[in-house]
């Protein structure tokens, strides 16, 4: 009988263990383009082999590569990175480490095959997904960016540009990474000539973007390496100026990371300047929404009364509503909001 090489555990036990493990831990982020040509085999050796490092997040797999978002026990990182560049596509590629590590940004493993490791809409048989425009180091980027005849584009969703931006940074109003690509182009149709610089929370929207832009007829194509995750480290490192003000939307736990003392989002509550993100606490909600601590308290972790309400009906009242309701998607809807 063929091992199960999934998660069998239930995810509330897996999500108290973790918050009972002190094992320090780091959180990392990576992708790779490259061709796979059997990606449930390549899958299903990565979970074994991960699964024995204590490799914990979310990893997607595909013919045309990899995009990982993981944490592993610190101690384990030099043979993690070993086993990773161990393959040849894989060798040496940029392992993004994260800003603010709170040790518990995943409580279980979850590698997907998927169509693509980003869902980006586009057919890539009709422009060279290669040919990507050229990278930007932090230091890089602020000179650039400080030039007028450059153009600065957030290449994120509205509820991660909402909480953290870069200074002059357009900030499409979108809900997915598909729809911010053609807004982009319609956006700047009449700029091609302009230096257009992009940036995402870790690179690999932008990767793609960047080959799909020029091919859109852009002449001066740049964007930033290792996207946010990547900036905010090495600004620190080297002393330069820090222009995201902020914090950095992250796709796990944590939810976000403080990369600038800067709030410049409100909760979506009561219109108080905050910028954390939560989830619902009726489950058949779970609507991810910005809530400050008086709101917390006041709706005990409900986007509203309604929710709030229903929270307090015995769980088998809670999963009849579920079955009868469904939410069309789970986010504030394209950054705004009311007050309630």
């Amino acid at each position: 009988m063929k091992k199960r090489l999934y998660n069998t555990v239930d995810r509330r036990i897996l999500k108290a263990k973790m918050a009972k493990d002190t094992t320090p831990r780091t959180t990392v982020s990576f992708y790779q383009y490259f061709k796979i040509l059997d990606p449930a085999a390549f899958r299903d050796e990565l979970f074994e082999k991960f699964s024995k490092l204590g490799v914990l997040g979310r990893v997607y797999v595909a013919q045309e590569g990899i995009n990982a978002q993981i944490s592993l026990p610190s101690h384990q990182f030099d043979n993690f990175k070993h086993y990773l560049y161990g393959f040849e596509d894989l060798n040496g590629i940029r392992l993004n480490t994260a800003v603010a590590d709170q040790n518990h940004s995943f409580y279980l493993l979850k590698i997907k095959v998927r169509n693509k490791i980003v869902a980006d809409g586009l057919d890539d048989s009709t422009f060279n997904p290669a040919d990507t425009g050229k990278y930007l180091d932090a230091q890089a980027f602020n000179q650039l960016t400080d030039d007028p005849k450059t153009i600065l584009v957030d290449m994120r969703n509205h509820y991660e540009s909402e909480v953290g931006h870069f200074e002059g940074a357009i900030l499409p109003d979108v809900d997915t990474f598909r729809e911010e690509l053609q807004i982009a182009e319609d956006l700047l149709k009449e700029d091609k000539d302009k230096n257009l610089v992009m940036y995402c929370t870790g690179g690999i929207r932008c990767e793609k973007a960047s080959a799909y832009m020029k091919h859109r007829g852009f002449k001066n194509v740049y964007h930033l390496e290792g996207g946010i995750i990547k900036y905010a480290r090495d600004v620190k490192e080297q002393g330069i100026s820090n222009k995201f003000k902020g914090v950095n939307f992250v796709f796990d736990e944590r939810l976000a990371e403080r990369i600038s003392d800067d709030v410049i989002a409100k909760c979506h509550q009561c219109g108080e300047p905050f910028d954390l993100h939560t989830n619902c606490a009726n489950v058949g909600c779970h609507i991810l929404f910005i809530q400050c601590p008086s709101c917390k308290e006041k709706f005990e972790n409900c986007c509203s009364v309604a929710c709030q309400t229903i929270t307090h009906l015995p769980e088998e009242e809670q999963k009849l509503i579920r079955k009868k309701e469904r939410t069309e998607r789970n986010i504030y809807k394209k950054g705004r909001f009311e007050v309630k």
